[in-house]
């Protein structure tokens, strides 16, 4: 029995597939699209700093005329779109099992394939362009105890000088693009070699906000639309780097350790406000990996301003924060960034450490570019 409803399906899928041979172009399409080993500088130099430049400036501008999220609209449309195709498909089978699951299941796999060859061509090539290591000069010798003792108490001393003016700084409304980010965030690019100067994304508020916050997902950078996505619940001393973390992927940093830099970079050329949240995620990136003995030491020398934003960041996080969903946001996330060839998976994250202290700086922290002197 179980033999003939197999063969029953091997049938049926076949003779959709037959009916529709654009169908299985997409498929082959997305298969390529997947597993085609384009080199890293192909993918920079034509796709990262050419096609995909000039296509981002002209989505994430129109995306940014509209005060919502594009991207919620997309979900919705192809849930709706599916299950309205599922009802029809139901009551043509009148009841066969079989005739339902053929056409469910090749329309499934070719909106899949569709979706996937949209991501990869708007967005998703990104995580295959060259290395920040290769493109900075990037010395590892320099990631060490020192180097991060050195950094966590320039990033406090930095906190203690700015945390005053940085709160007594108007802040724009949500939704609004700041000014003085925009500006650090163009110096950004041009310091690490950019020519076509992405256009910033307008923080938008998503439906997905309230998974957002179980999981202890920040923003989200939409792939389709390249809107910049913000968990609206962040405190005005987090925004500012989320915001830049985001911007830095519409920039064509895949890689989160680069989106992590890049964000950093832009809120150190930005006002007193962007820097205070820039240096606020450079202590809490390094304080957990500087010894426990000099540790101690750093964490008395914070002024009791900077303390108390911390606490209020975790306990934010600690009230809205769901463990499963937290772990479960992990592993698919992990196994996302891991079939997109960031083979460290969610650690990427924490790997921006090694570009804070193995990146070579000139004056005010600006990087220099391999090459030059």
């Amino acid at each position: 029995m179980i033999s003939l409803r197999t063969d029953l399906l091997r049938t049926a899928v076949l003779k959709t597939i037959q009916k529709h041979t654009v169908a299985v172009v997409v498929f082959i399409t997305a298969v390529f699209a997947a597993l085609l080993p384009f080199p890293r500088a192909f993918i920079e130099r034509f796709y990262s700093m050419f096609l995909y430049a000039h296509l981002q400036r002209l989505i994430t501008r129109a995306s940014n005329l509209v005060p919502f999220s594009l991207f919620d609209v997309l979900v919705i449309g192809i849930v709706a779109a599916w299950l309205l195709a599922l009802i029809v498909d139901i009551r043509r089978a009148r009841g066969h099992r079989i005739r339902v699951l053929a056409p469910v299941l090749v329309r499934s796999i070719v909106w899949a394939s569709v979706l996937y060859i949209a991501f990869v061509f708007l967005w998703g090539y990104n995580y295959r362009r060259v290395k920040l290591t290769d493109k900075l000069q990037f010395d590892s010798r320099a990631i060490s105890q020192e180097g991060a003792l050195s950094l966590s108490a320039t990033a406090i001393d930095r906190l203690n000088a700015t945390h005053d003016q940085a709160h007594a700084t108007e802040r724009m409304a949500f939704g609004s693009i700041e000014p003085s980010l925009v500006n650090g965030f163009d110096r950004a690019q041009h310091e690490l070699g950019s020519v076509t100067i992405a256009a910033p994304g307008r923080p938008k508020r998503t439906l997905l906000n309230p998974l957002f916050r179980l999981a202890g997902v920040k923003g989200m950078t939409d792939p389709y639309f390249l809107e910049t996505l913000v968990e609206d619940s962040l405190l005005p001393a987090e925004r500012p780097f989320l915001v830049a973390h985001e911007w830095g992927h519409l920039a064509g940093f895949a890689d989160e350790s680069e989106a992590n830099f890049v964000g950093w970079l832009t809120c150190i050329h930005g006002s007193t406000a962007d820097q205070y949240s820039g240096w606020l995620f450079v202590y809490e990136e390094l304080i957990p990996v500087v010894r426990d003995r000099d540790r101690s030491e750093l964490v008395r020398r914070l002024a009791s301003g900077p303390r108390e934003d911390l606490r209020a960041i975790f306990e934010r996080e600690r009230r809205q924060l769901n463990p499963r969903a937290f772990r479960a946001s992990s592993v698919v996330y992990d196994r996302y960034l891991k079939a997109n060839r960031i083979q460290s998976g969610v650690a990427n994250y924490g790997e921006v450490a090694a570009l804070l202290l193995g990146v070579r700086f000139g004056p005010d922290w600006t990087p220099k570019l391999a090459g030059n002197q």
